[in-house]
Formats: C-alpha cells, structure tokens, sequence
C-alpha cells in the first residue's frame, strides 16, 4: 500500500520520507552538494554514490576481465562489451570486435604501440580517432 500522494502529480509512496524526497522533483531543490566539485543531488545517497569518483573508490568489478568501476551504472554499461559475441575477441581483455582490422587497432592499448603520428608535435597516439581528436587543439 502507498499512502503517501504526491499533490503535484499523483505519484504514490509506501512511506513520507520517499515522498518528500520526491517533491523535490517538482521544486528544483538540490540540498546535497559535492565538496568537491559543487555539483548538487537531489538525494544523500546520490551523492555518496558520485563521491566515489572522487576518491578512487572503484568497489564494482567486472567478474569477466577484473576491470573495476566507482558507479554501477558504468559496471552495468562495460558489461555490455562481453555480451557481444562478436568473432574477433582480444586475448588480454576478451573485449570482441565485428572486424579484424577492429581488433588489431584495439591491440594498441595492450602493446603500446602508437602509430599513429600529429604532423604538428610529433605526438604518437595507440588509436586514429585520438590523433584525430588531439589534431583540433592546433
């Protein structure tokens, strides 16, 4: 049961704290703010969660290739990578690629190799699309 009725809209809550949490939706209130970056949540737990970047925290591991995240939501969004079975997989981080060419650019990361080269400074970059990224600073 949900007693608790949202005035504004109609939403229902099974307890008051949930709905006053809730009205905040509709005055814009953000009373929770991060220290560090000012930036505001409506929730305490929200922030907790976000502070996390901040401090190096990364709790939330991925059970496939032990890379670890500070939010869940970014554990939940890295998964996706091994739920594609795509038939080119990197043998050190078993992330898959629909191309050949694909993987063999992502096997940079892991080698180091850098061929890619900014014509400006001479800075080598692993993947095209970062050279390409870092050739609009000039």
């Amino acid at each position: 049961e949900k007693p608790y009725k949202c005035l504004e809209c109609g939403m229902s809550f099974s307890n008051s704290s949930d709905l006053f949490i809730h009205q905040w939706v509709h005055t814009g209130e953000w009373p929770y703010e991060c220290e560090e970056c000012e930036k505001c949540f409506s929730q305490s737990s929200s922030l907790n969660c976000h502070q996390k970047i901040h401090t190096g925290q990364q709790p939330y591991e991925c059970l496939e290739c032990r890379k670890s995240f500070s939010l869940r939501s970014h554990l939940i969004h890295h998964q996706k990578v091994h739920a594609r079975k795509w038939p080119y997989m990197c043998s050190e981080c078993r992330k898959s690629f629909r191309w050949s060419a694909c993987l063999v650019r992502h096997q940079n990361i892991h080698t180091g190799e850098q061929p890619y080269k900014c014509r400006e400074c001479r800075k080598r970059f692993s993947d095209r699309s970062n050279l390409i990224c870092h050739q609009n600073i000039h």
